[in-house]
């Protein structure tokens, strides 16, 4: 077996590529990766230089692939080590470069080692003992599935991080009342008054796939995902030319509402779909109203997910506001190859203290849902 490292996914076509991409889920499609290299998104002056690893046979066929990074800082990942890496500021040790297989800007749970089994066990094992030769400090593998975990669990060296998002479940409601009616009494009016709220300003909603928007409208839907960095005094992780590509490569994956008064919009939700997943992603405004990021986030999309027969509705990470209406808790698992001892040590330690934090955690998050007992 032969090893390859790819620096732009572009050099591989996407037919190839996606053969190995199970399923429908988007994150980890040719389309998407590339869209995000090709758009500026990701690459030179960004801290993401790509760095994707290929296992092929003595053929030259295509037995395993991994979406991998190498980061010069630990912004846009969504498990955050940014305290390790301030340790080993302070200690001398060199914490970057360090190598991430991750989808950039995605705390999406999914695929990471794709293929074969054991020819991607097998490059994971290499990429570990070139680690040392790269100048990389380790290597970190975010929001995996059971097939990665299953080939990780147990491999020498590799420590396990948990974490804890919060995800809507569609148990085969046949519209929104249905999902209302299993919660409690108080939640339910209080979901219903939030929707009355924004429906009581004249806001009115209109879904879209990729290919029904025209550039002006992804202006719109851009300055809307900006303005959410730009309030916050941050500059946004995704260029404007980004949107516009994954449009042309994965409209079919692609779903946007846009919020309208009058006819003129005044926020938006992109989103994907997957399987049978509905995945919400970005959303913004230019106008404030009450409860309108509630409406436009998460009941919107409860409503499609509802009408199309989604099963899942992942609204990404963070979750109190979520936990309150109706989004479960869900453990996600991460893992971690680090080479200096010392730090190794370190990490487990803590790691094995906020495992049982976050446990706890969930177990005390699922007391609070909103669904009736008994």
């Amino acid at each position: 077996m032969q090893n390859l490292t790819l620096n732009h996914l572009a050099d591989l076509d996407a037919a190839t590529w996606d053969a190995l991409v199970p399923g429908a889920q988007p994150f980890v499609r040719h389309a998407f990766l590339s869209a995000l290299e090709d758009s500026g998104s990701v690459g030179r002056g960004t801290g993401w230089k790509p760095s994707h690893r290929l296992a092929l046979d003595d053929q030259g066929q295509l037995l395993a692939a991994l979406p991998a990074y190498v980061k010069t800082h630990s912004y846009g990942e969504y498990v955050f080590d940014h305290g390790w890496a301030d340790a080993c500021d302070r200690a001398g040790i060199d914490y970057y470069p360090k190598l991430l297989c991750a989808v950039p800007f995605s705390p999406v749970g999914g695929p990471r080692l794709m293929g074969y089994p054991q020819a991607a066990g097998e490059l994971i094992d290499q990429l570990v003992e070139d680690l040392p030769a790269r100048g990389l400090s380790g290597m970190h593998i975010n929001f995996t599935d059971e097939l990665a975990d299953s080939l990780l669990r147990g491999r020498e060296g590799w420590l396990e991080r948990l974490g804890c998002q919060f995800h809507w479940q569609n148990r085969g409601y046949r519209d929104f009342q249905d999902f209302l009616d299993t919660l409690s009494s108080r939640k339910r009016k209080q979901m219903r008054k939030e929707r009355e709220q924004v429906a009581g300003h004249g806001i009115e909603f209109d879904w879209y796939t990729g290919h029904q928007l025209n550039e002006v409208e992804w202006d719109f839907v851009y300055a809307c995902y900006a303005n959410t960095y730009a309030v916050r005094r941050q500059a946004p992780y995704l260029t404007r030319e980004f949107f516009s590509l994954l449009a042309e490569r994965m409209p079919e994956a692609i779903r946007v509402v846009l919020a309208r008064q009058g006819g003129r919009p005044v926020a938006m939700a992109f989103s994907l779909v997957g399987d049978d997943s509905f995945y919400g992603r970005y959303w913004g405004c230019l106008d404030e109203y009450d409860r309108l990021h509630f409406e436009t986030c998460f009941y919107q999309g409860m409503d499609y997910a509802i009408a199309q027969g989604l099963q899942r509705f992942d609204a990404g990470a963070q979750g109190e506001h979520k936990l309150i209406r109706g989004f479960e808790p869900v453990i996600t698992h991460s893992w971690h190859y680090l080479l200096h001892p010392g730090l190794k040590a370190a990490v487990s330690h803590f790691l094995e203290q906020e495992r049982v934090g976050v446990l706890a955690y969930a177990e005390e998050a699922r007391g609070a849902l909103p669904y009736r007992q008994g």
